[in-house]
């Protein structure tokens, strides 16, 4: 089939296929992706040339009793253009706004009589650059978002109490305010913990994923969850300005022998590595170079925790009245506070080490574009997992497809040097975290009625939701190139034939009808459905437009934001 064809934009219809699901496209005769339409009463009609994409091996039945085989163990080469549009949720790569480019062009092109299919490629790589990923990441998700606010607040909260203690009226923080940098980085520390959050998730839904408890609370509920990483970079912020003051009040005691000057140079050694680790994670540093943000907040952070140990015992043992060291007694040190605040530090810093293994996997491809790593045991829905293939390095965050039973799968885009070596290189064993931890997908369990959005790989988040039980009444709506080619028809029975969703599914193949307008699709499926909130999995500028469309129509709406 040429590729034109394949991106070609056709009027078409609605037609109801596997139980009633609503496929948003007109099958072409001859195209091997074509979704077959029937009548319900049996399976799906084969396309006439399915056997040309390759030899299919499934995993094990035990992946899933109710729809085991939904992933190849082993693939052959697909005919199509091989769809580039995965989302890996850690690996921040540009493949998908530069396919949805490509279809753009494509349709463009397709106008214009005489042009040849070689044409939109060309111009495509050009589209990206005036939106980029970078741009609706640090521009557009507007100055007021609810990740924004939660900065602000904290912030604004700890400068209050720091301008307080600066002019006298805060006496117990002027005379410690290290213990206020300690109970930030605390703070911060608690909002990264994946046990933490995942017991918080938890709590959330099932305080708040009652009928009678109002949308408008929930979705406030949502937001906030979502956007904890406000708080984790303003506790970061403000540590480093209650340091910064206790710092000058340290140098101001020093020369009345108050503070020795071991304790100063510790201090202000912390001081430098919490202000590095601040640099890093800053946006555009992050965005650019996410690998090197991710080793310098990890080892700055360890080194900064163990000198906070230093700061610790060194001020415990000093004795300002003498101006010297004295023997420091275990039931001197329980009485500081500061001993208590690093040891909880320490506690949920080490926390996720402790369920560190590494395990056998099987990794496969079907392609140059994605890979499938399968793991032993069940994870339920909602639930993101972390692998590595070095832990001290790097994590890497997927989505996982499971039902529970004893395996799960994590589908990794080829958009990344760590997710193109899986396939390039794929590995018998990594490394794992035992604690898979909730995301924004999780708290679908807190609503009546919702409708996710998901784009190529993007249904991966959404997968073990169509295979496992839940309170929530879902509808699906899944654009994504070459649905059949790549990936594979059981992908597909098993998003139109789940008894969760009962017909509630909107199927867009791109490589049939060219780039829709995702936005609509969504705003279409949540008000014919009734739904009381919409969950996007998209590339950013995806969700971002999603979301608003959504939000103007009056529906909440989530997608991911950059510090999700």
């Amino acid at each position: 089939m040429d590729w034109k064809d394949q991106a070609k934009p056709m009027m078409h219809n609605k037609f109801s296929s596997c139980r009633g699901v609503s496929f948003e496209l007109k099958p072409s005769p001859g195209s091997s992706f074509a979704l077959q339409a029937h009548d319900g009463h049996g399976p799906p009609q084969q396309p006439p040339d399915a056997t040309s994409a390759g030899r299919w091996v499934w995993l094990p039945q035990t992946f899933s009793r109710a729809s085991s085989r939904i992933f190849p163990a082993a693939f052959g080469r697909s005919p199509s253009l091989a769809s580039s549009h995965f989302c890996d949720l850690d690996d921040e790569g540009a493949d998908d706004d530069e396919e949805m480019a490509v279809a753009a062009a494509a349709a463009a092109v397709d106008d214009a009589p005489g042009k040849k299919a070689s044409a939109p490629a060309a111009s495509a790589k050009e589209a990206p650059s005036a939106r980029s990923r970078l741009g609706v990441i640090l521009l557009d998700q507007g100055l007021f978002t609810v990740y924004k606010r939660l900065f602000v607040l904290c912030f604004a909260l700890n400068a209050v109490g720091l301008a307080l203690a600066a002019t006298g009226h805060f006496p117990y923080a002027r005379g410690h305010a290290a213990v206020f940098a300690m109970g930030n980085i605390l703070a911060l520390t608690l909002c990264r913990s994946e046990a933490v959050l995942r017991a918080v998730f938890w709590l959330a839904v099932a305080l708040f994923g009652r009928p009678w408890v109002p949308v408008v609370v929930k979705t406030g509920v949502t937001a906030i969850l979502q956007s904890l990483g406000g708080v984790h970079s303003g506790c970061g912020v403000s540590s480093l300005a209650w340091l910064a003051y206790a710092l000058v009040r340290a140098q101001l005691q020093r020369r009345d022998g108050m503070t020795p000057r071991e304790v100063v140079g510790v201090a202000s050694a912390i001081l430098g590595l919490l202000a590095l680790s601040c640099l890093a994670a800053f946006p555009l540093l992050r965005h650019l170079h996410h690998n090197v943000f991710e080793r310098t907040h990890r080892f700055a952070g360890w080194t900064a925790l163990a000198l906070l140990w230093v700061f610790v015992v060194l001020s415990a043992g000093y004795d300002p009245t003498t101006a010297s060291y004295v023997r420091l007694t275990g039931a001197a040190l329980v009485k500081r506070q500061e001993l208590w605040l690093a040891t909880a530090i320490t506690f949920f810093t080490v926390l996720p080490w402790l369920t560190v293994r590494r395990v056998p996997v099987t990794v496969t491809a079907r392609s140059s574009h994605a890979s499938v790593i399968t793991l032993q045991g069940g994870v339920k829905a909602g639930l993101l997992g972390r692998i590595s293939r070095s832990p001290l390095s790097e994590w890497h965050a997927f989505g996982i497809i499971s039902d529970n039973g004893d395996t799960h799968a994590m589908l990794a885009g080829a958009v990344g040097d760590f997710t193109r070596g899986l396939i390039s290189d794929p590995p018998t064993r990594l490394w794992v975290r035992g604690v898979h931890f909730a995301g924004l997908p999780y708290l679908l369990n807190m609503y009546r009625r919702a409708t996710m959005v998901a784009t190529g790989s993007g249904i991966c988040v959404f997968m073990s939701f169509l295979m496992q039980p839940g309170p929530a009444e879902l509808s699906l709506v899944w654009v994504a190139k070459g649905i059949e080619a790549n990936y594979g028809e059981e992908m597909k029975a098993a998003a139109c034939g789940s008894e969760r969703l009962r017909g509630r599914v909107v199927v867009h193949d791109t490589a049939v009808m060219g780039r829709p307008d995702v936005a609509a699709l969504a705003v279409d499926a949540a008000r014919r459905w009734g739904s009381e909130v919409v969950v996007v999995t998209s590339n950013p500028e995806g969700s971002r437009d999603v979301v608003t469309a959504c939000n103007k129509a009056g529906i909440p709406a989530f997608g991911p934001i950059w510090d999700s």
